[in-house]
């Protein structure tokens, strides 16, 4: 492999005076991100895409917070796929847009590396509120959205699944 160095004038004046630049603790480039992710019960990705950096993200002091509507989280799966189970927390039966609420609020605090939430159908507004917060936590947000039965039998392209082991 071959590198190549190119001349970069600001690196090679040393005579060239810079004033810092403030830097914002809290923005995007602070790791603040926030995504959907849509996954199918007939598509079992989650091991290959979601698990990877969740492992990566438990590493961290912080928490991974699961704002699930209804189920409870297995133990026995987080245990088996590597999760500090220490480190989770799982928030369950929340409604509607309190669920976005409570998720725009953990994003903030920057307690939490990794927020998962299982959200209604989200506004314009509402995605920007998650943003920002994600943004500002420098947190990692992601929308779950499981696939609509009606569009699974269509030839949707492959997404990810969350197998009904991760649940009681």
């Amino acid at each position: 492999m071959r590198t190549h160095h190119r001349h970069h004038a600001q690196f090679s004046q040393p005579h060239l005076t810079s004033r810092p630049t403030p830097v914002c603790q809290n923005s995007s480039a602070n790791s603040g991100l926030l995504s959907e992710f849509v996954y199918s019960e007939n598509q079992p990705a989650l091991t290959q895409l979601l698990l990877p950096l969740l492992h990566h993200l438990g590493a961290q002091s912080r928490w991974l917070l699961w704002l699930t509507p209804t189920q409870k989280l297995s133990r026995r799966w987080l245990a088996q796929s590597g999760l500090p189970v220490d480190k989770i927390v799982q928030v369950n039966q929340l409604q509607g847009i309190a669920s976005v609420d409570a998720m725009e609020r953990a994003l903030l605090t920057g307690n939490y590396s990794v927020v998962l939430g299982w959200l209604p159908e989200l506004s314009d507004s509402d995605r920007k509120r998650l943003q920002v917060a994600a943004e500002i936590g420098g947190s990692y947000g992601f929308i779950m959205k499981p696939l609509e039965e009606r569009f699974s039998t269509g030839g949707q392209p492959p997404a990810v699944k969350i197998h009904s082991s991760v649940y009681h």
